[in-house]
């Protein structure tokens, strides 16, 4: 389904395959308390989690679930987050997920890569809905998918079972018809 992976351009990104060549930036990434603090993943220390993450992007990929890209900076092959469609469903449905190294928020970067990513799920998935899940106090997050013209459906009450206890999500979904970037 994505053969040859689809590198995706920006003004100053480029979203790429996440590899071998990225584990350190994986964990670099993973291991920030800030950047996990409202994701469903303990907070990496070893290059072998790291590991666990970029097989579940590829195993994603080769089955055609999901695709996930490697954020990075226009010269550069650091990969600064990541960011992606964790699902696809029958019913013309996706399912985003994004995360971004804390020195880079506040930058308009991830507003960025989420409207490249926008509108290759439209164009090219032919996708008519995405949808983001975001774990209750994750503001930024909120604020971003509210700025990119998502729609806030609601809470889905304990709807995660992570970190041994229930968390609140709040829905986010945006229509291909609504969308005009």
């Amino acid at each position: 389904m994505f053969e040859p992976f689809p590198i995706l351009y920006t003004s100053r990104l480029t979203l790429v395959a996440i590899g071998q060549q990225h584990l350190g930036d994986i964990l670099q990434l993973f291991g920030n308390d800030e950047v996990t603090k409202y994701y469903n993943i303990i907070t990496l220390t070893r290059i072998d989690e790291a590991q666990k993450i970029v097989d579940h992007f590829k195993n994603k990929l080769s089955a055609g679930l999901g695709i996930r890209w490697g954020i990075c900076l226009n010269g550069s092959e650091q990969v600064i987050g990541t960011i992606g469609f964790n699902n696809f469903t029958k019913n013309h449905r996706a399912n985003i997920g994004y995360d971004l190294l804390s020195e880079y928020w506040g930058k308009g970067i991830m507003s960025e890569a989420l409207e490249a990513i926008i509108d290759y799920g439209f164009n090219i998935l032919e996708v008519n809905r995405i949808e983001a899940e975001v774990m209750n106090g994750n503001i930024a997050s909120e604020k971003l998918l509210v700025k990119m013209g998502f729609t806030n459906e609601g809470v889905l009450r304990q709807w995660m079972y992570w970190n041994e206890r229930y968390h609140d999500m709040t829905m986010f979904s945006l229509l291909k018809r609504d969308f005009c970037m």
